[in-house]
């Protein structure tokens, strides 16, 4: 079995524009053959991907992927990560946040948060963490969802939001 897990975090301002953003990733195998196994990717439409900090298993030959860019492997019974690796590209937000704040006085503020997946509906996110900061004299806010759980963290100044499916094309909404 080959699955590719990633995750994806991005840094949005308050004008919501895209500060940063990049995606970690890994190549876990489970495996129960103890045989040469040869894997050689190609990017779709002739598009390169410059992945960084890349790291593989010690059971990949190196010299293969540097002279061809196969993976070549024996690979050991059980599971293990074959690569892991980084990228650090503008990509686009697989759910988009968006906040629309009203204070009321010096001391109340509510926030209505938005959070919606901008992906087909066939398909879903998984562990999806939405940190939202709050100000640093927040005292124990309320806070109700729609989906999932929140909870005030007060040693990051921000309040926690965890979804843990978020399918596709679904808008889910926090108030605090």
């Amino acid at each position: 079995f080959l699955d590719v897990i990633e995750s994806v975090n991005i840094l949005v301002n308050s004008n919501g524009q895209l500060i940063r953003s990049d995606v970690n990733g890994a190549l876990k195998m489970r495996t129960y053959l103890r045989v040469l196994l040869e894997a050689q990717g190609q990017s779709a439409r002739g598009k390169s991907v410059d992945l960084e900090d890349i790291k593989f298993h010690q059971c990949v030959r190196l010299a293969r992927f540097e002279n061809d860019r196969t993976i070549s492997f024996i690979p050991p019974d059980g599971s293990f990560d074959l690569m892991t690796y980084r990228l650090s590209t503008q990509v686009k937000p697989l759910i988009w946040v968006e906040a629309q704040v009203e204070r009321y006085s010096r001391s109340r503020v509510e926030m209505l948060i938005k959070a919606k997946s901008q992906f087909k509906e066939r398909s879903y996110a998984t562990n999806v963490e939405i940190e939202l900061p709050v100000p640093p004299d927040a005292t124990n806010p309320s806070v109700r969802t729609s989906m999932g759980s929140a909870t005030y963290a007060p040693e990051n100044d921000a309040i926690m939001w965890k979804i843990r499916s978020f399918p596709g094309n679904k808008e889910y909404l926090l108030r605090t």
